[in-house]
């Protein structure tokens, strides 16, 4: 498994990039959405990557970072999630908004996603909501006394993303609770929640 590649990102294509490192060009497949949030061509980046191989098909499938790569890697265990579905939704959504629209059985939400219709956005819900559930999330995690209603809701949806991520309830509201007074925001509280959990 190539956990990520570092070096110069050559060129841009539609479906994908080419980064040079070491001498070897590495063709990196990405939707749009997120080959838009990749460095211009000529700069230096780190790519979180997945292999993805199977009997006729190995291509390698690139994230700016390694929580979209987590959730790229939770979608393809969806039935009839492939990777370039998967990479369209990570693309379309941050993973807390991803959580909250599986949580909350938003299937039009899901389906503004190219290549899911209702069936796919009802199938999403259906096989991820029971790793989402609520009620395994610590009550502690969604009411702290300290924080007002808006913070309580950023601070639900963040932890949210951490359970989609893989982490159980607990640990997402312990390092959600940690880092929510300085973080600025829903993606800097899960990337500062992350970094807490990587200790």
């Amino acid at each position: 498994m190539i956990a990520f590649v570092r070096g110069t990102i050559v060129a841009r294509h539609m479906d994908c990039l080419i980064l040079e490192s070491g001498g070897i060009g590495y063709r990196i497949h990405a939707s749009p959405e997120l080959l838009s949030r990749f460095p211009a061509s000529g700069t230096q980046a780190t790519i979180h990557t997945y292999l993805y191989l199977r009997e006729d098909i190995m291509a390698l499938y690139g994230f700016p970072s390694p929580e979209e790569l987590s959730l790229f890697e939770l979608l393809l265990t969806v039935s009839g999630i492939g990777p370039k579905v998967a990479s369209t939704l990570v693309g379309v959504f941050s993973p807390g908004q991803f959580a909250m629209a599986v949580l909350s059985g938003d299937v039009k939400a899901l389906t503004q996603a190219r290549g899911i219709g209702r069936k796919g956005a009802e199938r999403l819900i259906l096989e991820l909501k029971d790793k989402l559930k609520g009620a395994d999330l610590p009550p502690g995690m969604t009411a702290p006394a300290q924080l007002p209603a808006e913070g309580r809701s950023i601070q639900t949806e963040a932890a949210s993303a951490l359970v989609v991520l893989g982490y159980s309830g607990a640990e997402a509201a312990r390092a959600v609770a940690a880092v929510s007074e300085q973080a600025d925001g829903l993606e800097d509280m899960i990337r500062q929640a992350l970094r807490q959990l990587s200790r």
